[in-house]
């Protein structure tokens, strides 16, 4: 049976990848013509990702990127996919978001990760402690949402602005630990299935089977991030997955290479064990032309009940990586 895709929100996760050959300004410059693009495409909202000590990705000061999003579009929803919260004291993140949603009312998202977006030496530099902060990660999702609530419901301390501004929090993650959290809390759930989709499927029926209505949310929502490569052709999206496929493989050798221009085939670039790897991370990736992605996008959001989709495209030229997004809306929409 076909699912209907076309009441299902799409959004984006930019990392800001830097090119090769290209600055870290110009990929800045490259995420806000992304969004802008996407805004005028019917976009749900477009989320950028917090990593630290990484030359191959400009998003480490997710807030400052957040806001310059913000201030070059004027409707599509601009948030955090995520921010790290064990690298910030809940405080500070209420202050820096609830200042984003005093100067643009409405349009900004909060989604929280237990992970700290980098190695561990780059961690102990964040902190500045030893202190593994992951472990108390529940609570200060807790005191982040009450420095967000109306004064009434706080303590001595309070973030300004940020008081009542309720801003809308998410729980990302890539286990069941964090369905767990999403559930309890009764909070939306965004699963990182892009890099990391080994538990989704257990993670999600988790989420659901234990999720308990709040205040916030009466019912589960589930944002499941994929990998998209959208062409004209499936020649062309074949070919364009390269830049994506040596993008992990960075990941799985840990180099720090560049994003790379996309080449004609992987044969000598990877051995059997790096191929299988990348394939494993990448396992949820939709690659295709609009008839392709159709088929494929409405497999996974029948499957899995996914309430909104969420894109991310490693493509090396810009031009196509907006053609990308906008073929998968497309294939979402039937147009």
């Amino acid at each position: 049976m076909k699912n209907d895709t076309s009441r299902v929100p799409v959004s984006v996760l930019d990392l800001v990848p830097v090119r090769e050959g290209h600055t870290a300004k110009e990929a800045l410059q490259d995420m806000v013509e992304l969004a802008k693009h996407v805004e005028k495409i019917g976009y749900q909202r477009f989320w950028l990702s917090e990593h630290h000590n990484s030359p191959t990705l400009a998003s480490s000061a997710t807030s400052i990127l957040i806001s310059k999003v913000l201030d070059n579009t004027e409707s599509i929803n601009v948030g955090s996919g995520g921010v790290m919260l064990p690298n910030h004291t809940p405080l500070v993140v209420a202050e820096q978001f609830g200042t984003l949603e005093t100067m643009y009312p409405g349009r900004v998202d909060l989604g929280l990760g237990r992970a700290p977006g980098t190695d561990m030496q780059t961690a102990h530099a964040l902190r500045r402690t030893n202190q593994e902060t992951a472990f108390v990660f529940p609570q200060d999702v807790v005191e982040l949402q009450n420095y967000l609530k109306p004064l009434e419901h706080q303590g001595m301390v309070h973030a300004y602005p940020g008081v009542g501004t309720e801003v809308p929090i998410y729980i990302l993650g890539s286990s069941t630990s964090s369905a767990q959290l999403a559930a309890k809390l009764g909070l939306p759930y965004v699963f990182a299935a892009h890099f990391a989709p080994q538990q989704l499927e257990q993670a999600l029926s988790i989420y659901r089977s234990g999720f308990e209505p709040s205040d916030y949310l009466a019912e589960p929502y589930v944002i499941v991030c994929v990998n998209v490569i959208g062409a004209d052709t499936n020649e062309e999206a074949e070919q364009l997955s390269t830049s994506s496929d040596l993008f992990y493989l960075n990941v799985v050798r840990g180099t720090k290479n560049l994003l790379q221009p996309p080449v004609d085939s992987m044969d000598g670039k990877w051995n059997f064990y790096e191929e299988n790897m990348v394939r494993g991370m990448s396992r949820y990736t939709l690659k295709g032309d609009r008839e392709t992605l159709s088929e494929q996008a409405g497999r996974l959001i029948g499957e899995l009940q996914i309430d909104e989709l969420m894109a991310v495209s490693y493509i090396y030229d810009q031009e196509k990586r907006k053609r990308s997004y906008e073929v998968l809306k497309a294939a979402l929409t039937h147009k």
